[in-house]
């Protein structure tokens, strides 16, 4: 896939969603011991930790590991640096924690308060977000292996610019939902229950890398398209509503275009 540097520009992201989607390597999680045998680590649960564009529907970034903060925060940066250190308005994610230290320790900066002379020790440094940025999350509660009740909150920011960012919508990564969907489907190693599961960890990653960017720029997304003057359907690529290309791209477009473009 292109880098960020071989980008005419980094995409005009303003929203970002993260979400993890499971799958497992050779053996299920119950049956993995790592201090046993640390080949362990690269077996059982591992999830795809992705960064999606709901405007777009651009897979921003995506990371393949164990459901860890330092995972977490790998993601966030990427998201990052592919932004050009472009904050967004809006990051929504599920409940799962460590994405509030993430965004925190890679978009906050470190601000010491200054002294107010007054008796007592001094304030020390703290981290600070940018204005304009704002997190909120979804909690789902399960019972029975369903959805029982949704709630939402806003984790950073304020109620009335998430409320304006959103429109008439509602808290959600939907949209990233959508896509863990399409991306089962074109990737047969995330078939749930399934014999056709990764037996190895390097190809279960190149292949999961493999299936999300290659969405970016080569799978129409039926949401995305626009009808012409002539009253025909015209297919759009997340890349294309990005800004990134202007037209389809063939996966051996795509496979055969350099990775590094010359300045």
């Amino acid at each position: 896939m292109p880098t960020t540097s071989s980008w005419p520009f980094p995409p005009s992201t303003t929203k970002v969603q993260l979400d993890e989607k499971w799958s497992f390597v050779y053996k299920k999680e119950k049956n993995c011991d790592w201090e046993a045998d640390p080949d362990d680590l690269f077996c059982g649960d591992q999830y795809d930790h992705v960064a999606l564009d709901p405007d777009s529907r651009l897979v921003l970034s995506a990371f393949v590991g164990k459901r860890e903060a330092e995972t977490a925060e790998i993601l966030v940066g990427d998201v990052k640096r592919r932004l050009g250190g472009r904050v967004p308005e809006l990051i929504t994610s599920d409940e799962y924690a460590p994405y509030r230290g993430a965004i925190e320790a890679v978009f906050g900066a470190e601000v010491t308060p200054p002294r107010t002379g007054k008796p007592g020790r001094p304030a020390g440094p703290r981290l600070e977000l940018p204005a304009g940025l704002n997190y909120a999350s979804v909690n789902k509660a399960r019972q029975q292996g369903g959805v029982k009740e949704v709630t939402t909150r806003v984790v950073f920011g304020a109620v009335a610019a998430v409320a304006a960012l959103l429109g008439c919508g509602r808290i959600n990564t939907s949209y990233l939902e959508r896509q863990h969907g399409t991306d089962r489907h074109r990737n047969a190693r995330k078939v749930r229950r399934t014999y056709r599961l990764s037996k190895d960890w390097e190809m279960h990653a190149l292949l999961s890398y493999f299936s999300l960017f290659s969405y970016n720029f080569c799978w129409p997304v039926r949401t995305l398209r626009l009808r012409d003057q002539q009253g025909r359907w015209q297919q759009r690529t997340p890349a294309m509503v990005a800004g990134l290309t202007d037209h389809v791209w063939s996966l051996r477009e795509w496979l055969t275009f350099p990775a590094c473009q010359p300045k």
